[in-house]
C-alpha cells in the first residue's frame, strides 16, 4: 500500500541529501522516480541540491501546478515507483491533498521533505497540511550550536542579528538562516527587543 510521507526538520538537517539518497536507492534497484522542487527557490535552477554537493534534476512546481495531473500524465506514459518532493513546505493545501490522492488512488508512494516552521515559529501551509494528513511523519534531526536538537529557523540580517518581522518566505541559505534549539531561538529574538 502506497503512503504519503512527510520528512520534516529545521534548516541544515539534511532533508535534500536524504531525498537524493532515497532517489539513488530507488534508481539503483531499477525503479523510476519523479523529483519535484519549488519554483520559488531560484537558486535550485530546476535541481534538488544538497549542501554536501549531491544534486539531481527535478520538475518545478508553483502554487498553480496541478501535481495530480502532471504526475499522472508521466505515470501513464511510464509507470512511476515513487514521487519525491523537496521544499514541501511550499505546497498548497490542495497540492498536499493531490499528493495523498496519488498514494491512495494511483498507488504511488509520495515522499515529501520540508521545513515544519518559518522564522517566526509558525507552520507553513504545506507543512500544516502534511502534518495533518500524511500517513507517516519522520523528523530529521538538525543540531543547534549548543548540541541540542535544532527545531527552529532563525532569520538573520547581514550582520547576523535576528529578524523578527517580514514575509513568511524569503529564499536564503546559511547567510539568512540559522538552525537553533527553541531556547537559543527565543534568546536571539529577545535580544532584538
Amino acid at each position: 500500500m502506497a503512503k504519503l510521507y512527510f520528512y520534516y526538520a529545521s534548516m541544515n538537517a539534511g532533508k535534500s541529501s536524504t531525498l537524493l539518497q532515497a532517489d539513488f536507492n530507488y534508481r539503483e534497484r531499477g525503479m523510476r522516480t519523479s523529483l519535484w522542487t519549488a519554483d520559488l527557490d531560484i537558486r535550485s535552477e530546476g535541481m534538488v541540491r544538497s549542501r554536501i554537493g549531491l544534486e539531481a534534476d527535478a520538475h518545478r512546481y508553483t502554487p498553480q501546478t496541478d501535481i495530480w495531473s502532471a504526475i499522472m500524465a508521466a505515470h501513464l506514459a511510464e509507470p512511476l515507483d515513487a514521487v519525491l518532493i523537496d521544499e514541501a513546505q511550499f505546497l498548497t493545501k490542495e497540492q498536499v491533498w493531490q499528493c495523498a490522492r496519488l498514494a491512495d488512488e494511483a498507488a504511488i508512494p509520495v515522499v515529501c521533505y520540508g521545513l515544519r516552521t518559518d522564522f517566526q515559529g509558525e507552520l507553513f501551509p504545506g507543512s500544516a497540511a502534511l502534518l495533518g494528513i500524511a500517513d507517516k511523519l519522520v523528523e530529521l534531526k538538525g543540531v543547534c550550536h549548543c548540541g541540542r536538537k535544532a527545531t527552529m529557523n532563525l532569520r538573520v540580517d547581514e550582520t547576523g542579528a535576528a529578524v523578527r518581522e517580514g514575509a513568511q518566505t524569503e529564499v536564503g541559505g546559511n547567510e539568512r538562516y540559522v538552525a537553533l534549539c527553541r531556547k537559543h531561538f527565543s534568546e536571539a529574538l529577545a535580544a532584538t527587543r
